[in-house]
């Protein structure tokens, strides 16, 4: 088992709050991470997709009220959204009575109708965790497993696989079942077949700004459709949005926000890309390093932070831009290979966001200044940089 470091977080949220939601998308690992906490409390672990467990929540007042002294963990949460109340009222009684225990642990994927329900139940009451794939720093021997996670994905079954193609297999699988089951269990209605050619189209602007409108003709549907279809992969953690800095209005800035496929390995496998050789052959290696990168780097930032990219009409550019407070915002450009070049427009850009530190990741090992207080460094140094500042 990989050790998430996610897994010291949730610890910290179950001794402060009454309910902890732990959200991400199928096979990320929520469940195991689950199970590992189980065995360090009197815990009872119910899974809402089976049976059993529903015949046990027949009456879950009751359940809960019986169970009172143990820590509730409710697997796919969003299968049974009317159970938020229930939650509030089971807690809300427990604080009366100067109680903290019977926690719950709700674990499910990240639906817009999952976060409206516990949003409006039991707000006050409960702390929301997003849980990522696999990042660089959770993974043994970094140097010989580094191109397999960037290639296979965070996933941990596409991770682990003993070889690429039966990587390939379960990503293909793992798509599938979500366009046709899991997409369409949560409540949102589209057909299969329109949501794998958009996914397909997303993978080829990764990292670009979009064109709803153009999407919406090369799909012959409506553009409010992709906009909606777009927002639901979001919402869903399969796509991050990643805005647009508008702080300069003096500046003529780019307004549409960039999308990535968040896991690299789904990206590849919509790309029909088997292993790093054909990555290394394809005009993608640089976006499909960038959302590597980026999506890395947000695995482990401070929930408050906030993050943009930065381009102004002339071109001045910066592909991420980390705001930790409005004193401290890092500058990142993020360049595939290992003789990064820079934009001459990239310390204008700067210097335009205020940026207190400037950095280059690379696909290198090393980290060394390069002028204009601007360093060069490895993804890994990199994200140990910012694990230090807290």
């Amino acid at each position: 088992m990989i050790y998430r470091s996610i897994q010291s977080i949730l610890k910290k949220h179950l001794v402060n709050n009454a309910a902890v939601a732990l959200l991400g998308p199928r096979q990320i690992g929520k469940t195991t991470l689950a199970k590992e906490i189980k065995k360090e409390h009197e815990a009872i672990y119910l899974d809402l997709e089976m049976p059993s467990s529903l015949t046990k929540l027949t009456d879950p007042e009751l359940f809960f009220r019986f169970n009172n002294d143990k820590l509730i963990i409710l697997d796919e949460i969003q299968l049974m959204p009317d159970i938020f109340k229930i939650l509030r009222g089971i807690i809300d009684e427990n604080r009366e009575r100067g109680k903290k225990n019977n926690q719950f642990l709700l674990l499910g994927s990240a639906s817009m109708h999952l976060l409206k329900q516990s949003a409006e139940s039991l707000a006050g009451r409960i702390s929301y965790l997003k849980m990522s794939g696999i990042n660089v720093l959770e993974i043994e021997n970094i140097e010989e497993n580094f191109l397999p996670l960037w290639v296979r994905g965070g996933f941990p079954e596409s991770y682990l696989a003993i070889k690429d193609d039966i990587a390939i297999n379960w990503l293909r699988n793992f798509i599938k079942t979500y366009l046709e089951r899991d997409i369409p269990q949560l409540g949102f209605k589209t057909t299969p077949t329109i949501l794998m050619r958009l996914l397909k189209m997303l993978a080829h602007y990764q990292g670009e700004t979009i064109n709803y409108s153009t999407l919406a003709n090369n799909l012959e549907t409506q553009r409010p459709n992709i906009k909606s279809n777009i927002n639901m992969f979001c919402e869903l953690l399969l796509l991050r949005c990643i805005e647009p800095w508008h702080s300069n209005i003096k500046k003529r800035l780019v307004k549409s926000p960039r999308y990535y496929i968040r896991d690299s390995g789904i990206l590849h496998y919509l790309l029909n890309i088997k292993n790093h050789e054909e990555l290394l052959g394809n005009p993608i290696i640089g976006k499909s390093w960038e959302g590597f990168v980026i999506e890395n780097i947000h695995s482990i930032l401070p929930p408050d932070t906030e993050t943009y990219f930065y381009r102004t009409a002339s071109g001045s550019e910066i592909d991420l831009v980390i705001k930790f407070s409005p004193k401290n915002i890092w500058a990142v450009e993020i360049k595939h290979g290992i003789s990064p070049k820079l934009s001459k427009h990239f310390h204008e850009a700067c210097n335009d966001i205020k940026a207190t530190e400037k950095y280059v990741i690379y696909s290198g090992k090393e980290e060394f200044p390069i002028g204009n207080n601007i360093k060069i460094i490895s993804l890994i140094k990199f994200m140990k940089k910012i694990k230090d500042l807290y």
